[in-house]
């Protein structure tokens, strides 16, 4: 589990992230939502440990980020996934070699102990024989399987996904969500996803975390954000092409 607790973050005078508190299970695909500017992003980096709260505190597993030493919070690294809204593949090197490099950073693997480990992430992600190939030559969906089978490389017991569906068409987007929940699911991970994308809070909501001006407004599922009474809620919600819809069929 993760337990976030009264959480603050300013830049300068400005304050992004207001007591924001929280947990997420394992086995769990949830969902931090929000129009810009409210402060998605930087819950998610301080989730991520890129960005160290300013007050308040996060804990993986029982071990809290604030007490620990150097040393700790590079092995808590280890243990994180991450796929960037870009995909953030490196352009020069072959797919293997992409989903190779956490390995090579973290690990003493041998270079056979790598290869099977990266044909394995590969084989799950529905994508085998493109070892040798470069981003370039893959679709963007096929790019971002690439990008989640170095996320996972590592056996991750959290995963972080920055907006995993930007740029996607709607069919892809759809795959790339199954995967994403198939794979928290077999793993029992703890999986956080930013996003905008409300088919995906559809999809695999199964916690929706929503943000307004760098407070927790609503807290709830797929099943309940189309029901809730809260203003803030429903006028993003309306912003989707998905509410006349989805709100037809959950009100029935």
């Amino acid at each position: 589990m993760i337990e976030v607790n009264d959480i603050y973050k300013s830049f300068g005078e400005q304050e992004v992230l207001k007591g924001v508190s929280t947990t997420f299970e394992k086995g769990e695909t949830s969902m931090i939502i929000g129009s810009s500017g409210s402060g998605k992003t930087v819950f998610l980096k301080c989730l991520l440990g890129l960005f160290a709260p300013d007050s308040g505190d996060i804990c993986y597993d029982g071990r809290h980020y604030r007490k620990m030493s150097t040393s700790e919070k590079r092995d808590l690294r280890k243990e994180m996934g991450m796929v960037f809204q870009g995909g953030a593949l490196f352009d020069s090197e072959t797919i293997e070699d992409n989903i190779k490099f956490p390995l090579k950073m973290f690990t003493d693997q041998s270079e056979e102990e790598m290869l099977d480990r990266v044909n394995f992430v590969l084989k799950r992600v529905k994508l085998e024989n493109v070892n040798q190939k470069f981003p370039a030559e893959l679709s963007g969906g096929m790019q971002k399987r690439v990008a989640i089978a170095r996320a996972i490389v590592m056996n991750p017991k959290y995963l972080f996904c920055d907006e995993p569906n930007s740029g996607l068409d709607p069919q892809t987007a759809i795959v790339i969500d199954n995967l994403i929940q198939e794979i928290t699911d077999e793993y029992q991970m703890i999986t956080v996803i930013n996003s905008h994308d409300m088919n995906s809070v559809m999809e695999i909501g199964e916690k929706i975390i929503f943000l307004k001006s760098g407070i927790k407004e609503w807290e709830g599922s797929y099943k309940t954000i189309f029901k809730t009474d809260n203003q803030a809620v429903t006028d993003f919600v309306y912003s989707s092409n998905l509410y006349k819809k989805v709100r037809e069929v959950y009100n029935k």
